[in-house]
């Protein structure tokens, strides 16, 4: 059974930065993408950031330049890096990965304040 576990939400100012992490329980090297879901209060949960297993990204109009989405096959680890965060940033982050099955992890919470 995959096992994804998401940590480095937490609050932060308008401005800063915070780096996610979303561990595996087994290598991620058979995934064919994992990403970063994020859903805000009374809103649908959106894609933020994708990565394929050949390394190509794909970003929503919304992050672009300032989150990179990254994976370390060697540490089982998927990685969101989020600079210049807004308020509008503020959801709870979900890792997600596509195997055989659709993966899913508990969620981080990411806060910015104004």
């Amino acid at each position: 059974q995959v096992q994804l576990v998401e940590s480095g939400g937490g609050l932060v100012q308008a401005g800063g930065s915070l780096r996610l992490s979303c561990v595996a329980n087994g290598s991620i090297r058979s995934f064919s993408s994992m990403g970063w879901y994020r859903q805000a209060p009374g809103k649908s949960r959106e894609l933020a950031a994708l990565i394929d297993s050949g390394g190509n990204t794909k970003y929503a109009d919304s992050v672009k330049g300032r989150f990179t989405i990254s994976r370390d096959n060697a540490k089982n680890t998927l990685y969101l890096q989020m600079n210049s965060l807004k308020p509008e940033d503020t959801a709870v982050y979900y890792c997600n990965a596509v195997g055989f099955l659709r993966y899913w992890g508990q969620g981080t919470q990411v806060t910015v304040s104004s």
